[in-house]
């Protein structure tokens, strides 16, 4: 059974594979030499084909969550991760088999699952999305290739799962009462729909705006922690911000995200509702929180004080807040929120603590 440093350095080791990715550059280091050989064409053959297989996975965003994924794997944020816990490996015999029911929504977003349970000593029971498997098992199979040990504790089942001790799935708010039925007797964690929103103070800079916009835009919108709600002071003209989201123009050439656009934009004509349109985005005034791919919904506040307790009563449809306001718990800086960490857990859930106590 690994102890700490000898998954660092495993996991450390797959950081620097994925990071030749996005650089599109091979790295000449010896200890990346066996690697290279074996996986770094099939790794790469996978992604060029991805959006053909899910169209929503472009290059830009698989660029983009392998690079995230990377950074998550350098030494010193896994050591400040798993320094924070008193991890010791569960006695031969005693690992417990944890179901993942992975959700497929961005590229790899079950990655974190995997490492968490891989961290606490357990095996994985993964059942992949479809839209993401190819990248998942790929994944897998470089991990079995660096550390075999590990690998024996990677299982994939393409049918329901069974015969495990826990679960973590994730899925809509409808497949969630599912997962809480069936998975009613034994650990779990399961998580639901969950968005992200802005604050905007407006005291914005054009580049906070952009950043904002990479909070809405990235992975079309169609992760957990994008922004799809913003909030604005009484006053504030929409038209600034709207004018900033223009720089995000030429994802309106991906058909399908312009398809999800023209589609909305209909619906609100026919219904006479009133919205902001810049070709690439739909800003609508609606006190909802998550809103279709292509339109952002936006709140007008007055006092900074009741939003705060706004949001915290709607706090299980938050996975995350961003704002340049001081003060604002857990706030985030524009342009971060697809930068999680290892210790940025989904929904606020520790899954660390809870996979350690399954003992």
């Amino acid at each position: 059974m690994h102890n700490r440093e000898q998954f660092i350095n495993t996991f450390t080791l797959l950081g620097k594979f994925l990071r030749q990715f996005p650089a599109r550059t091979l790295n000449d280091a010896p200890e990346l030499a066996a690697l290279n050989n074996a996986f770094y064409e099939p790794l790469q053959s996978t992604l060029d084909r991805e959006h053909l297989e899910n169209p929503w996975f472009t290059t830009q965003w698989l660029d983009q969550a392998i690079l995230g994924i990377a950074q998550m794997l350098e030494e010193d944020v896994m050591q400040r991760w798993l320094g924070a816990y008193n991890l010791t490996p569960p006695s031969p015999g005693k690992e417990k088999t944890v179901g993942l029911v992975l959700a497929g929504n961005i590229p790899l977003v079950g990655f974190h699952d995997m490492l968490c349970v891989l961290a606490s000593g357990h095996r994985i029971l993964a059942k992949p999305s479809s839209k993401d498997e190819r990248l998942v098992r790929k994944m897998a199979e470089v991990i079995i290739a660096i550390d075999p040990e590990m690998g024996e504790r990677i299982t994939f089942k393409d049918e329901q799962l069974s015969g495990m001790d826990a679960v973590i799935a994730t899925g809509s708010d409808n497949s969630a009462r599912y997962f809480e039925y069936y998975f009613r007797d034994i650990p779990h964690i399961i998580r639901k729909n969950r968005n992200g929103v802005a604050l905007l103070t407006g005291d914005e800079s054009e580049d906070d705006l952009e950043g904002i916009g990479r909070d809405i835009f990235t992975y079309f919108g169609l992760g957990c922690r994008n922004v799809t709600k913003i909030y604005v002071p009484d006053g504030y003209d929409l038209k600034v911000f709207m004018g900033v989201m223009d720089r995000f123009h030429h994802l309106g050439q991906h058909h399908k995200y312009a398809n999800n656009v023209e589609y909305y934009r209909s619906i609100y004509l026919m219904n006479l509702q009133e919205f902001l349109d810049n070709g690439v985005l739909l800003l609508k005034e609606d006190s909802s929180i998550a809103s279709p791919v292509g339109v952002v919904f936006y709140e007008r506040y007055s006092e900074l004080a009741a939003l705060e307790q706004q949001l915290k009563a709607a706090e299980e449809e938050i996975q995350c807040t961003v704002t340049i306001a001081s003060g604002i718990t857990g706030g985030l800086p524009p342009g971060t929120t697809q930068q999680p960490m290892p210790w940025d857990y989904a929904d606020g859930v520790d899954t660390i603590s809870f996979l350690t106590k399954l003992r």
